[in-house]
């Protein structure tokens, strides 16, 4: 429901949803059924009372009914399927140098991509002016009206406190602690917003678009380390506070006296993260001219053998396997994911992790488990944000707020 120029999100005036619309909806959207008569025979219906749900969900632009190209005894039948014009899903992943957009149908379909190149210590406002506009100008070359957006959902590379929609404590982010990222983002773009952490993101998006095997635990080992992780259920666990994940603070046994963002001295981040590798080989994160200058001269010196980057690399990896042995007594996952620029260099990174957790971990807790690097690459958190607006857009409160609006 849209007012005036803001988004108003008062559950209160929603209408509740017909249980049998939600059903044929339902089925509608997991492919089980796609005419009229196949949802009446699967849903126990009656014809009346499927032909009343579906004209809802038609007049509404939800779904469209297509000719079918087959014929049955000379009358092609109709076909179901989601509407096109049903709305868009805007998502964003910002990290610390820049931010990956996307926009996305309802259906979770990639319809655009970008990237803007924007650091988050410039402040929240820089950041999300930058985003919006982009987000937007997606938008319009995509010919998506900006008024059919359903939901827009921003990971953070930091804890979230989800009801309020804001990052708590962040470190290397001045300005970011408690603004109300959710509201700028209801506001700009008059729709739901969720922000969430990065991690979360991304293990969701392994988990529902690469469908890596539940639970899943996902390592994203950037210029922090943060732990994502989804049930046996699909669902994230994001602890009592919105600080579950937050793991690059756990003291590393080879840490010493290195100093982390946090203030603590030997922190995991502080002695394994990417960019405490790159540190300790003096190379900068970025240039003017290339953004990502530390992440493509890392690569191109672990390429080439060149031994002091060899070595930081593996000992980074003995680290971060040694946390992620813990962290599998804990959570004795079904599937660890190294994510993060880190993991590009994979072979390197990923044995010594493995050797890592095989030897510290009983073969109780690994035996069925799979240790791998992400398939979606970077785009992980992308996907997991748009797995989390359709969760949210099909929930019982999003299918009250596409009927009324």
């Amino acid at each position: 429901m849209r007012e005036g120029d803001g988004y108003s999100a008062d559950q209160t005036l929603l209408p509740a949803v017909p249980a049998g619309l939600r059903r044929v909806l339902d089925l509608v959207l997991a492919g089980e059924a796609t005419n009229r008569a196949e949802i009446a025979r699967r849903s126990g219906l009656a014809r009346s009372t499927v032909g009343q749900q579906v004209d809802q969900l038609l007049g509404r632009d939800i779904l469209e009914e297509l000719e079918s190209g087959e014929s049955v005894r000379g009358r092609p039948p109709r076909l179901l399927t989601l509407s096109p014009h049903a709305g868009t899903i805007a998502v964003a992943d910002v990290d610390t140098l820049d931010t990956r957009i996307a926009i996305a149908d309802l259906g979770g379909r990639l319809i655009a991509q970008d990237t803007v190149t924007v650091r988050i210590d410039t402040g929240p406002e820089t950041v999300l002016e930058a985003v919006c506009d982009r987000l937007h100008a997606l938008l319009e070359r995509s010919g998506r009206d900006p008024d059919r957006v359903r939901q827009v959902v921003m990971g953070l590379p930091a804890p979230v406190d989800r009801e309020r929609g804001c990052p708590l404590r962040p470190n290397g982010m001045p300005g970011w602690d408690g603004y109300p990222v959710a509201e700028r983002l209801r506001a700009r773009f008059r729709a739901p917003a969720q922000v969430d952490n990065d991690a979360n993101l991304m293990a969701l998006g392994e988990a529902v678009q690469a469908r890596a095997e539940t639970p899943v635990l996902c390592l994203k080992i950037a210029n922090g380390i943060g732990a994502g992780l989804i049930t046996a259920e699909g669902r994230i666990y994001r602890g009592a506070d919105g600080a579950a994940g937050d793991v690059g603070h756990i003291r590393s046994l080879g840490g010493g006296t290195a100093l982390c963002t946090c203030g603590n001295v030997g922190c995991v981040r502080a002695v394994a993260s990417h960019r405490a590798v790159l540190r300790s080989l003096d190379i900068p994160e970025s240039t003017e001219e290339d953004p990502l200058y530390g992440v493509h001269e890392l690569t191109e010196r672990v390429a080439n053998n060149d031994p002091p980057a060899v070595r930081a690399l593996r000992q980074a990896a003995t680290e971060i396997g040694e946390l992620a042995a813990m962290l599998v007594y804990m959570y004795n996952p079904r599937t660890l994911i190294l994510g993060g620029p880190l993991s590009d260099l994979r072979d390197d990174l990923l044995s010594g992790v493995r050797a890592v957790v095989y030897q510290r971990a009983l073969p109780l807790a690994t035996r069925n488990l799979t240790i791998t690097t992400t398939r979606l690459g970077a785009a992980s958190p992308v996907h997991g944000a748009v797995a989390l607006a359709t969760a949210d857009v099909f929930s019982e409160r999003g299918i009250a707020r596409l009927l009324v609006d």
